[in-house]
């Protein structure tokens, strides 16, 4: 074998070293050989609509990020539905809150309005809204509080139901409970099928870690808890065998979709519920992972084009069908070009 280059063993058997990087030579072939893809198909843009009008308000540890009084949304709805990005994922800030939420129940509440506005503008974009108490209560948590400080599982799930309710009966395409009540796929199933919304597909925020990667959100939804934490519904970061439990369940209960979030700290997590469950998975790349590559990119650490589809297709690779992601307009021009 002299004079023929270095060799490398596999299973007994002897290569030449450049066996491994023929396919990797050009850009075409790369191309060919290429096992994950990501395309625009897979993206759905997060929405923050709040009360007020003509405002479009920057949100300060999200770059490129607002908050949109209706009066916006027909604009930014037409440039996400030109730019290709086939889906919305709706977040509303009410002007009032209560330790009732009744702000997202309402059927004249700001989600509701803005589904309207938003199915309106572009009938074919589809809207899928995030169904949790948390930006409408007073307190800040995800479901009602009893006097000893606990959120009441049950009771919160009645508000959730009717919550979805109020969002299928607004023209929404799909209703997304992120609040991690125990039961809440099946009473939202329950009650859209029993009111004439069988039609609407739940994506169940099925594993939702209590995770240190929501703070910037937690500004632009002006969701952060006025006491204690989350972690006592929310899932230990620790945990990704009880992901894969979560994930069966609400499947069981009636879920369509099932999503995993955070995304890039729990790939393992999202390879792991992508194995188990026949549905599609969506995972959610939060504002902490947006906030981060953006603040390294601003001080040119990182070429930020670069860094968010390297992420973005690792989190394709892991075994995501569809991917939440505040980069969803950037990446789509990105791979226009």
């Amino acid at each position: 074998m002299a004079g023929r280059g270095p060799w490398i063993s596999c299973s007994g058997m002897s290569f030449p070293a450049t066996r491994l990087r023929r396919l990797r030579r050009t850009g075409a072939l790369r191309g060919l050989v290429r096992e994950t893809d990501l395309s625009v198909d897979h993206l759905v843009y997060p929405l923050f609509v709040t009360h007020g009008q003509d405002r479009r308000e920057p949100v300060a540890s999200m770059p490129g990020i607002e908050r949109l009084t209706i009066s916006h949304l027909a604009e930014e709805a037409g440039q996400i539905a030109q730019l290709g990005v086939p889906a919305v994922l709706l977040f509303g800030i009410p002007a009032d809150k209560d330790t009732a939420a009744s702000g997202a129940y309402d059927d004249e509440g700001i989600v509701q309005l803005a589904v309207r506005a938003l199915k309106q503008a572009q009938p074919d974009l589809t809207v899928i809204t995030d169904v949790c108490l948390c930006e409408y209560t007073s307190h800040g948590h995800c479901g009602v509080v009893r006097d000893d400080g606990e959120v009441d599982n049950d009771v919160t799930l009645e508000l959730l139901a009717k919550t979805a309710i109020s969002h299928a009966a607004a023209g929404a395409d799909a209703v997304a409970p992120s609040d991690m009540m125990d039961g809440r796929v099946g009473a939202i199933r329950a009650q859209l099928d029993s009111e004439g919304h069988s039609e609407v597909p739940i994506l169940a925020y099925s594993a939702k870690f209590a995770s240190a990667f929501y703070g910037p959100f937690r500004e632009a939804a002006e969701s952060t808890p006025e006491f204690g934490d989350r972690r006592g519904y929310q899932m230990d970061p620790a945990n990704g065998r009880e992901a894969v439990r979560e994930a069966k369940i609400d499947v069981a209960e009636g879920a369509d979709m099932v999503m995993v979030k955070p995304a890039l700290p729990y790939l393992d997590v999202i390879r792991r519920v992508r194995e188990e469950v026949d549905v599609p998975v969506a995972a959610y790349n939060v504002s902490g992972e947006y906030a981060a590559l953006k603040a390294a990119a601003a001080n040119g650490w990182l070429d930020e084009r670069g860094a968010v589809l390297e992420s973005l297709t690792a989190i394709r690779r892991a075994g995501a069908d569809v991917i939440v992601t505040y980069h969803a307009k950037d990446v789509a021009r990105w791979l226009q070009d």
